[in-house]
């Protein structure tokens, strides 16, 4: 049997101590001790994106939008009376409101995380993965941002001729005026 979800990574930015930490948000199930990334099954005629965005909201209580693709993992996995090969599509995700508090009661706990401590935190590793992927993409981003900053701005490039003009004349007098 065959099975899809879509979720995604969500992360900030925030203080800690003395520096700037990235920081991902992850739910949890207490009775299992488990440790995920917010996901979900789509509904019917649902795009993933659109699966994504309100599994997180679900999940989680907090308002995303998508900033990126991190790529689908698959894994196989045992039911009472089936084997299930699952799909799972991730996406780069950066909070624009909403609450942790208004998670919906399919985990027991929703957290952030500095992203080295939910690397160590995720119960299984291809989410894991994920999470590495997420962190590659954000410090990329901020090696382009950091890079264009750096960088004289570019002169834009004329395309065609130029045109050539006289230069400007004074406009003719009439002979009463000095």
């Amino acid at each position: 049997m065959r099975a899809f979800s879509a979720g995604g990574v969500v992360w900030r930015r925030r203080q800690h101590g003395a520096e700037v930490v990235v920081e991902v948000l992850l739910v949890g199930r207490m009775d299992r001790s488990l440790w995920a990334l917010p996901k979900g099954t789509p509904q019917p005629g649902e795009a993933p994106q659109a699966t994504a965005l309100r599994e997180v909201q679900e999940e989680t209580g907090i308002i995303p939008r998508i900033t990126g693709s991190l790529g689908t993992i698959a894994y196989t996995f045992l039911t009472a009376n089936a084997r299930i090969q699952k799909r799972v599509r991730h996406y780069l995700m950066e909070p624009t409101g909403g609450d942790l508090s208004l998670h919906d009661h399919e985990y027991d706990e929703v957290a952030w995380f500095p992203i080295e401590h939910a690397l160590a935190t995720l119960t299984h590793e291809n989410e894991a993965i994920v999470v590495r992927r997420a962190a590659d993409l954000i410090a990329r981003r901020d090696a382009r941002r950091q890079q264009s900053r750096l960088q004289p701005p570019k002169r834009p490039v004329r395309q065609g001729r130029r045109r050539i003009r006289s230069p400007r004349r004074p406009p003719p007098t009439t002979g009463g005026e000095k």
